[in-house]
């Protein structure tokens, strides 16, 4: 048998902090679901698992409870299993009794108990919905006590946390628990997670999808969805990633000087993580620098702002003038001896460090003000 196993759609988040820029990575969102069912239509997968989260709260408006099944009504010879995470957990009145109400076409499956599902005459799925977005207990336990037919493929579907993999708790809910071990213990051919944003193998038979499309620079860099091939029961399965996200996300982090040329830089993002229109980039850069250099740098910035998706900026610099900063300013003679002293101040190892620092700060400044 072969499936496709992804997770962690979260439709409608609202990604407040970018502004106009949201809608873009909303419907980016909505992109990824059609770019997991090409995938499955290219490889000839006859299911799509979606280990839960698919919306990203539990009280969308209909059009965003609509959306995605919208995208997956088109993909008419794949059926798509889907079940409730932490961030959209069945609970009555919630969004998928009320996707029940507005109907739902025929190949989408939404399972909201533990009831073993067959897939084929030889696949059987084990679902484990959540019903709270905080589980205490692990509810695929059952998995090991529920039965099928010898030579059959038992396949569980989850969300919840298996570790905390040692990172903030929205990373992975550490709430729902999830024993690392139960692909072993229930006898499990495969057992398709969601909750963790990353791609990540946890045994051979026990795999995250990670997100489709990311969001936030801490998780993978490009969304992926799990392309499972399951040979027979008993039988390992091969698991292959494919990207199928829109948008990349980067964090890269500069310490400049004056002898490094901001053109290598832009050559290693290009080469990197083109094409930049898709880049969501968070940046950090340090280093000391001349004026003039501080002046490209905040050039080179600018059009890497215009050149990117989107572009969060962090400078620590320290900025000192050189002898061709101070050549290159045509001061009176009483600027340039201020200027003059101020430098001689601030490297004079006979003055404290704080002093030492009023110079350097006076002297920028004064460079600052004679250059704007």
């Amino acid at each position: 048998m072969r499936l496709v196993h992804t997770a962690d759609w979260q439709i409608g988040k609202p990604f407040v902090r970018f502004g106009d820029k949201a809608e873009a990575l909303r419907r980016a969102r909505l992109d990824a679901v059609e770019a997991v069912g090409r995938l499955a239509v290219a490889e000839g997968a006859a299911h799509v698992l979606v280990a839960g989260d698919i919306y990203d709260s539990d009280t969308p408006a209909n059009v965003t409870l609509r959306a995605p099944i919208e995208r997956m009504r088109g993909f008419s010879t794949v059926t798509w299993h889907l079940l409730p995470g932490n961030h959209d957990a069945h609970r009555p009145g919630g969004p998928w009794e009320r996707l029940a109400g507005l109907g739902l076409p025929a190949n989408v499956r939404v399972h909201l108990g533990a009831e073993p599902v067959a897939l084929a005459s030889d696949a059987v799925l084990l679902p484990a919905p959540l019903t709270s977005r905080a589980e205490t207990r692990d509810l695929t336990a059952r998995m090991d006590e529920t039965e099928t037919s010898p030579g059959t493929l038992r396949i569980g579907l989850a969300h919840g946390a298996v570790t905390r993999f040692g990172v903030a708790a929205d990373e992975g809910e550490a709430t729902n628990q999830i024993d690392p071990c139960r692909a072993e213990k229930a006898g499990l051919d495969y057992l398709a997670l969601g909750d963790w944003h990353r791609t990540r193998e946890i045994g051979p038979r026990t795999w995250y999808a990670g997100t489709p499309e990311p969001d936030r620079h801490d998780s993978q860099p490009v969304g992926t969805a799990l392309l499972v091939d399951l040979p027979r029961a008993g039988a390992p399965p091969v698991v292959t990633p494919h990207a199928v996200g829109t948008f990349r996300w980067a964090s890269e982090a500069l310490e400049l000087a004056d002898a490094m040329p901001l053109a290598g830089h832009e050559a290693a993002l290009l080469r990197t993580h083109a094409p930049l229109s898709r880049l969501v980039l968070k940046l950090d850069v340090g280093g000391m620098l001349s004026i003039a250099a501080r002046r490209a740098l905040d050039e080179w910035l600018e059009r890497l702002h215009a050149a990117v998706f989107h572009l969060d900026a962090a400078l620590t610099l320290a900025v000192r003038p050189d002898p061709a900063d101070l050549e290159a300013i045509d001061f009176d003679g009483v600027l340039r001896r201020v200027a003059e002293s101020l430098k001689a101040r601030a490297a004079d190892p006979a003055l404290s460090a704080a002093d030492r620092q009023v110079a350097e700060d006076a002297l920028l400044t004064l460079y600052l003000d004679a250059t704007a």
